[in-house]
C-alpha cells in the first residue's frame, strides 16, 4: 500500500498511456474496416462488365435527308391552273382560242450562225520603201448594215490603223512584223487593238474571229418565221412584241415588251 500511495500518480498516467494506445491500435481497426466497407459498396455499384449501349436508330433521319435529295416534282404548268390559269388569246381573224402550248415558249430557233470580223490580204504595194500592204476589214456583226462591208487599209511595217470605233469597240490593228520576204511575206503578224490579241494573216489565210450570231426563228402556231435576226431586232407572235437581247451557239434570250420578262430559247441542231 506504502508503494501505492508513494507512486499512485504513475500508475494512473501508465494507465492512461495504456489505455491511449489500446485507443489507437482499435482505431487503427476500425479505419480499416471503414475502408473495406467503402471498397465493398463501391465494388457493389460499379463492378461487373458493363453492357454496351445499343446503336441509335437513324433511319427516320436518313429517309427525311433521302427525300430531300429527292424532292417531288410537282407540275404547276401543265394540270395547275391556281397558279398557272388559261389565258385566252384573240387571233387575227377574230377568233377566240385558249392560249395553251402558245407565247414565247412556243416558239423554236433552227438555225444559229456565226458573224466574223475577218482580215484579208488583198495586195502588196513594192514601188515604195518599204513595201505596203493592203489589209481589209469586214465586220459581219456590225449593228449598220453600211458598215458591214468591206474596208481597205494601207499599212507599213509597225503602224496602228484604227478603223472605227462602234458601241464602245475600236476596231483596227497595228502591222508588228512579217515572216519572209518583205515583197512577197509569208504571213504578215497583227496585233488587234481592241483585244491585244495577236493574229497572222497570209494572201491565202485571213484571219477570222466569231464577234457575234445571227439566228433563224419560226413560230409553229402562227406559222410565222423569221430570218437572220440579230441582236437588238425586234419582232411580234402569240399578241405580244419581243427584242432579242442575246445570241449564242447555243440559245436565242428574247424580252417580252408586255412585262419586260426574259425567255430563252435553246438551240437543238
Amino acid at each position: 500500500m506504502e508503494f501505492i500511495k508513494k507512486n499512485y500518480e504513475k500508475i494512473i498516467l501508465s494507465i492512461v498511456l495504456l489505455g491511449l494506445v489500446g485507443v489507437l491500435v482499435l482505431m487503427w481497426f476500425v479505419i480499416q474496416a471503414d475502408v473495406q466497407s467503402m471498397t465493398d459498396l463501391k465494388n457493389s455499384y460499379f463492378g461487373g462488365s458493363v453492357k454496351p449501349l445499343p446503336d441509335l436508330d437513324l433511319s427516320r433521319q436518313e429517309a427525311a435527308l433521302a427525300a430531300l435529295k429527292s424532292p417531288p416534282e410537282l407540275d404547276f404548268s401543265t394540270t395547275n391552273k391556281l397558279f398557272n390559269p388559261v389565258t385566252w388569246q384573240l387571233t387575227k381573224d377574230g377568233r377566240i382560242r385558249k392560249a395553251v402550248g402558245l407565247g414565247p415558249n412556243a416558239a423554236v430557233v433552227t438555225k444559229i450562225s456565226p458573224l466574223y470580223l475577218t482580215i484579208t490580204l488583198s495586195s502588196v504595194e513594192t514601188n515604195v520603201t518599204p513595201p505596203r500592204y493592203a489589209l481589209s476589214i469586214e465586220d459581219q456583226s456590225a449593228a449598220i448594215p453600211s458598215q458591214r462591208r468591206k474596208r481597205s487599209h494601207y499599212v507599213s511595217p509597225g503602224e496602228t490603223i484604227t478603223d472605227r470605233t462602234v458601241a464602245g469597240k475600236t476596231e483596227g490593228f497595228t502591222l508588228v512584223s512579217f515572216k519572209g520576204a518583205a515583197e512577197n511575206p509569208d504571213e504578215l503578224i497583227l496585233k488587234l487593238v481592241d483585244t491585244g490579241e495577236v493574229a497572222a494573216v497570209s494572201g491565202s489565210e485571213p484571219f477570222r474571229r466569231v464577234d457575234g450570231y445571227i439566228a433563224d426563228l419560226k413560230y409553229p402556231p402562227d406559222t410565222l418565221t423569221f430570218t437572220s435576226q440579230r441582236v437588238g431586232d425586234h419582232f411580234s407572235f402569240g399578241g405580244d412584241d419581243y427584242n432579242i437581247i442575246a445570241i449564242d451557239r447555243n440559245a436565242v434570250v428574247l424580252l417580252a415588251q408586255s412585262n419586260q420578262q426574259k425567255f430563252t430559247l435553246p438551240y437543238a441542231p
